[in-house]
């Protein structure tokens, strides 16, 4: 099939397609690109159950090496996995790889040499948890370069590589979720505080806990609910009775209608220490909810946010910061409105129409 960009081929490569904010992203391109008029391949090391779905006619392609060929040697591991890409890329011909997360774009960028297929590593976390030691830092220092694009998420991203890269490095955001592109509600607000996201450390629930149940009384109507699981799901559960507000404190897992649950909530919480450029956060705004989220040292968050502007934003891990944020947009619903109607502009800048485009425009710059 001949399509609008003339048999241009393009591969997507990455660990898993389960189910998180990186995945959800390929996913979301390669259905793009298809219909673009691009053959797509999705490449992925592995293979897991509660996966996203591939939309009909992208194929996958399983790089890892099967059990017969791992050795006890992780050198020779490491070569047969690289070798058995660069023979993926030689057979499939992408003009194109998109790669993203750590190691996945130095393999992409050294499996492609040789092979007439360009490379383009992307960092869509907090570089710093991505290329933790100097040895991971050292390597995306001095293979980026060699790489065809590099793509990273906000600006402040830049000066954590070294200048080679940071000058050939574009910022290009990821694009808003359909689901999330509506009508602001317009109405009384249910007395619910929200939250999405995995329940780890890093999202810090333990302090959205801790800074609710310090609520003053005139808020004691007010329900917290976290949508999302994960190891840290039964310490919330014994953090809530332990704190007092077990009754008030709602689980309700992953739910695959989250626009729905969060539409009407009087406030959205994001307290990670670290994120790339949250796809809960854009979300919330996109629906136009008072929101309240820490300052990541990404600064993914300033690449959404204005502080005061389209919400409030505090720094990472400080309790009291949430405390009195809280109180002021739960004590002042027009002030809260008003930053809520501001936050719903996101819509325009993160329309799919609109960022797709860019990473078009982007990607048929390099296969030119």
């Amino acid at each position: 099939m001949k399509g609008k960009t003339g048999e241009k081929k393009i591969a997507f490569y990455i660990g898993s397609l389960r189910k998180g904010g990186a995945e959800r992203v390929f996913v979301n391109l390669a259905d793009y690109f298809q219909k673009e008029g691009y053959r797509v391949v999705m490449v992925t090391q592995y293979r897991f159950e509660e996966e996203y779905d591939l939309p009909a006619g992208i194929g996958r392609i399983l790089s890892d090496i099967g059990e017969e060929e791992v050795t006890k040697s992780r050198i020779r591991n490491f070569l047969r996995r690289l070798n058995k890409l660069h023979a993926i890329w030689k057979a499939e011909k992408p003009n194109l790889v998109l790669s993203c997360i750590g190691k996945n774009n130095f393999m992409a960028v050294v499996s492609t040499m040789g092979t007439g297929t360009k490379a383009v590593v992307s960092v869509v976390g907090e570089a710093a948890e991505e290329y933790p030691t100097k040895r991971m830092r050292f390597l995306a220092n001095h293979l980026f370069p060699r790489a065809a694009g590099v793509i990273l998420q906000t600006e402040r991203s830049r000066a954590f590589f070294r200048k080679r890269v940071g000058a050939k490095a574009v910022v290009l955001p990821n694009s808003l979720n359909p689901a999330f592109i509506r009508p602001r509600f317009e109405g009384e607000r249910e007395k619910e505080i929200v939250s999405v996201g995995r329940m780890d450390a890093n999202k810090n629930h333990e302090m959205q806990l801790r800074a609710f149940a310090a609520l003053p009384p005139a808020f004691s109507e007010y329900g917290l609910t976290i949508y999302g699981d994960g190891e840290l799901r039964s310490s919330i559960e014994a953090l809530a009775e332990k704190l007092g507000v077990g009754e008030r404190v709602r689980l309700p897992g992953v739910v695959p209608d989250i626009a729905d649950r969060i539409g009407r909530a009087s406030l959205f919480l994001l307290t990670s220490y670290s994120e790339g450029v949250s796809n809960a956060l854009i979300e919330a705004l996109a629906l136009g909810l008072p929101v309240i989220a820490t300052d990541v040292p990404s600064g993914g968050t300033e690449e959404l946010m204005t502080d005061g502007g389209n919400g409030l934003i505090i720094p990472a891990g400080d309790q009291e910061a949430l405390e009195k944020a809280m109180e002021k947009m739960l004590g002042d619903p027009v002030y809260a409105d008003r930053l809520g109607r501001e936050a719903a502009k996101i819509q325009e800048k993160l329309a799919p129409e609109r960022v797709n485009g860019l990473w078009k425009a982007y990607f048929e710059g390099i296969i030119k």
